[in-house]
């Protein structure tokens, strides 16, 4: 019972990564913007993060630094996709690229450093229930604020004016340019807090996930967390629950690997990947389903002039 406890307590702290960054994306998506530039978000987050830390020693100047230098490039990425219509896709791959390619120059003088190990957190009285304690309650407090994100993020999509709207630029920007909303505004906004939420991810990798700074030590997550928005169809209770999903995953090839099972341990690296395509794969065989969740005008760029 201790191992399983220990499992899902792992699990829960994988996925917080995944869930944070997959949430952000989908805010862009919910307005019409796919940003394939997660990865590279969460790289330069995760170094601005660390950086941070290193120098203020404490976490909190490294959560808001990474959600700055995520913020500046998503500002950037949407000046380009929303006013110039570039194609989306392509600058979002020209962004991740950017993103692995600065972080590795800038963080080389950071690959020495290694912070001081987070001090344990544990919620009074919960966390010394028998399994439940262990389980849920020795977290980090970014675990719960993913959870609080999440239904925070419900009701604003789903019983707010600001949601209604959100969700109306991304369904049809045309009608609410119609009706006198700023479409563009109100997309920029979505990217950058969409993005801001990515930085915030990568920050919680270098400084409390594995506190240090490794080139390329996002390895993914970014991507997955893209496709976690696609196998939610876009519901945010779906995202929370897919990312303990794939952080489980993630988490069981190690103890795999420490229980001694005999599998080549690139197999067991593999698997969150190969879940992932799986996913996808099974996914895509219903493409009515997709279409009827997914936002109308999700990748297509709106011309207020038209």
């Amino acid at each position: 019972m201790d191992s399983i406890a220990l499992l899902l307590a792992a699990s829960l702290n994988a996925g917080t990564v995944l869930a944070i960054a997959a949430l952000g994306l989908l805010i862009n998506e919910k307005a019409g913007i796919v940003n394939l530039g997660a990865e590279g978000l969460m790289l330069c987050g995760a170094l601005a993060g660390f950086a941070a830390v290193a120098h203020f020693g404490v976490s909190w100047p490294g959560f808001l630094a990474g959600m700055g230098a995520a913020a500046v490039l998503s500002l950037i990425f949407g000046w380009l996709v929303i006013w110039l219509n570039t194609n989306q896709y392509a600058t979002g791959l020209a962004l991740s690229l950017f993103g692995a390619g600065f972080s590795a120059f800038a963080g080389s003088a950071y690959t020495r450093i290694k912070l001081r190990d987070p001090e344990p957190w544990a919620v009074p009285f919960l966390s010394d229930i028998p399994f439940l304690g262990p389980a849920l309650f020795r977290q980090h407090p970014m675990v719960y604020f993913a959870v609080a994100l999440t239904v925070g993020l419900i009701w604003f999509l789903y019983r707010t004016r600001s949601g209604l709207v959100l969700r109306s630029v991304g369904e049809s920007p045309e009608s609410a340019h119609a009706l006198g909303y700023p479409v563009r505004w109100i997309r920029l906004l979505a990217v950058v807090v969409g993005g801001s939420l990515c930085g915030l991810a990568g920050a919680y990798v270098s400084t409390i996930y594995t506190p240090l700074w490794v080139e390329g030590m996002i390895a993914g997550k970014g991507w997955i967390a893209l496709a976690l928005t696609t196998f939610a169809t876009w519901r945010p209770a779906r995202v929370l629950l897919g990312a303990y999903l794939f952080g489980g995953l993630t988490m069981v090839q190690f103890h795999l690997q420490g229980a001694g099972v005999n599998v080549p341990s690139q197999v067991l690296t593999m698997l969150p990947y190969l879940a992932t395509i799986v996913v996808l794969v099974l996914i895509s065989r219903n493409p009515l389903w997709i279409r009827t969740n997914m936002p109308q005008s999700i990748g297509k760029p709106f011309y207020p002039g038209s």
